[in-house]
């Protein structure tokens, strides 16, 4: 089992940054892609980003893309997601997920591991 956790969320104004952090613990010696999705309210749970186990090949929804980054240190069992040009349709609560898939998804499915969520707040 791979647990994970979530730091980083908070209040931010648009065009700011935030910065958030996925700590992996418990079977961390297997090879796993880190995601991360969002859940903004009355809204269903939609993909942002993913990045391959060896962090070469990372994938990003659209209303993400050229904003976000995504990146991961295995010695470190961390993930991240950089928020750049922050919207207020950025609003959300933001999951990290760990998926045995090769490569990277952006499918819920895939992932079997994921961590409770970190709120961010984009005001306009």
């Amino acid at each position: 089992q791979v647990q994970l956790v979530e730091s980083g969320g908070g209040l931010v104004q648009a065009g700011g940054s935030l910065r958030l952090s996925c700590a992996a613990s418990g079977r961390t010696s297997s090879s796993y892609a880190m995601g991360w999705f969002r859940q903004a309210p009355g809204k269903e749970r939609e993909f942002v980003a993913a990045i391959s186990w060896g962090g070469g090949t990372t994938f990003y929804a659209d209303s993400v893309k050229g904003r976000f980054s995504i990146s991961r240190d295995n010695a470190k069992n961390t993930a991240w997601l950089q928020m750049n040009s922050l919207r207020p349709e950025d609003t959300a609560v933001y999951y990290c997920a760990a998926s045995y898939v090769l490569g990277t998804t952006h499918l819920q499915s895939d992932y079997a591991y994921w961590g409770q969520g970190t709120q961010v707040t984009v005001s306009s």
